[in-house]
């Protein structure tokens, strides 16, 4: 039926809105790398970004990753969407998740094993800098806020005094079970963040978009956001609240699994602050699924995860709070809100690529399809985080738990350009890890 939509519409509207939102997309990001180059150096300075909009120093390069990723590339792009559209569900999602694992692997290696994956977890702001010195989880847990504002003798690094405790938590758990240093943890943010696809397939199949899911799915597998999957915090972000998104689609239909739902979105909000906005993915669910029923079990799974976090001794408005403060004590005081404010964009055009960008207008002309929801909602998400002015740069990782909810436009893209505009996500995402060391 989607197909009989698409081909009547494509010839005169549906193809020049493709070109169009590209266009846009391409312009915005072009003009964001642009400015600071053209810009006075004491302005440049203030960016605190070597390649802005993208966190990172502009250096080509390549790696031993560089055969692999090409070569992942390019059999998406030559067979993606065919297996796409014939392999049985399940072995679609297991394919697809390997090829995710791979393809962000290897980009990675294209900054070679310690600096792309080892190194990424330990530096003196990061997660596992703080881990070592965490004997007492119950104490950690009791003074967290009192350590989270800067120019302090025991203040916490720049990373983990910005999130809740459950961040630091994960880390500390998994060097408890044997889990430790970079390459363990860069290991597990990975598999959890390169899950993430696998959710936004589940839920839109859930939710009866099963062709939507299948016509994404080469596009999530390959997404250029897999430069910061592999491997930041904030993938292992992405996983977790993509599965909450994913059980509470699959509640609709089977109640009692949104308590596990509204555990993993509770979970979420303790490991970053700004992922409360996730809950305008949850109204998106419930809206296309046309039924609250799940809503009451999910709270309460939720409200179990803030009340262990209270009891423990963390209270959430507190270390909310208490980061705004810390956050405007270092650079974000300087970076200049009147480049980020639309430059936060063009670095989400970089970790969703032109593709999302092509089929973005035709989702949002859909307000009644329940991919279009999600990636409207996830739209929305994003306007709201970036108008807070609480991100500024670094928000193509911090934003990674809405940006592969963004990727499902590409749903919208006829299947007879699909190759092409996998084309263009492969070469954009290429020419980016190739280009520019990131710093995350």
């Amino acid at each position: 039926m989607h197909d009989v939509k698409e081909a009547a519409t494509a010839p005169r509207g549906r193809i020049r809105a493709e070109y169009l939102g590209a266009g846009i997309a391409a312009a915005l990001t072009l003009a964001a790398f642009l400015v600071p180059r053209i810009a006075s150096e004491q302005w440049r300075s203030k960016l605190y970004a070597g390649s802005a909009p993208i966190f990172g120093n502009w250096l080509p390069h390549v790696g031993w990753g560089s055969v692999p990723a090409v070569a992942i590339a390019l059999l998406v792009i030559g067979f993606g969407p065919a297996v796409a559209e014939s392999l049985p569900w399940r072995r679609l999602l297991a394919v697809s998740w390997l090829t995710a694992l791979a393809w962000a692997f290897a980009l990675a290696m294209i900054d070679g094993w310690q600096r792309g994956f080892v190194a990424r977890l330990t530096d003196g702001h990061e997660y596992l800098h703080e881990v070592p010195g965490v004997r007492d989880i119950p104490a950690m847990l009791r003074g967290f806020s009192g350590r989270i504002l800067d120019f302090e003798p025991d203040s916490w690094t720049t990373h983990v005094s910005g999130h809740p405790p459950g961040a630091l938590l994960f880390f500390v758990l998994l060097d408890r079970i044997g889990v430790r240093g970079g390459g363990w943890a860069g290991l597990a943010c990975l598999v959890i963040g390169s899950s993430a696809i696998v959710a936004v397939a589940v839920t839109l199949r859930a939710l009866g978009a099963e062709d939507r899911a299948r016509k994404a799915l080469p596009f999530l597998t390959i997404a250029p956001a897999a430069v910061w999957i592999a491997v930041s915090a904030d993938a292992m972000f992405a996983g977790v609240t993509a599965w909450a998104v994913a059980l509470l689609a699959i509640a609709i239909r089977r109640p009692r699994i949104a308590v596990g739902s509204g555990v993993l979105f509770g979970l979420g909000i303790y490991l970053s602050y700004g992922l409360v906005i996730m809950a305008v993915l949850a109204v998106a669910v419930l809206i296309a699924g046309r039924t609250t029923r799940p809503l009451l079990p999910a709270v309460l799974g939720a409200l179990i995860v803030v009340v262990a976090f209270t009891v423990a001794g963390f209270w959430w408005l507190d270390g909310y709070h208490l980061v705004v403060q810390r956050y405007y004590q270092g650079i974000a005081s300087e970076r200049p809100y009147a480049y980020w404010v639309w430059a936060n964009l063009a670095a989400t055009v970089c970790a969703v690529g032109l593709a999302t960008a092509g089929g973005l207008p035709s989702a949002l002309r859909r307000p009644f399809d329940a991919a279009a929801l999600l990636v409207t909602a996830a739209l929305c998400a994003i306007l709201v985080a970036d108008l807070s002015g609480l991100s500024k740069a670094e928000t193509e990782r911090i934003w990674l738990p809405f940006d592969l909810w963004l990727l499902a436009a590409t749903a919208f893209l006829p299947r007879s350009t699909a190759r092409a505009w996998l084309f263009l996500q492969a070469l954009g995402t290429l020419v980016l890890a190739h280009t520019i060391l990131t710093n995350w």
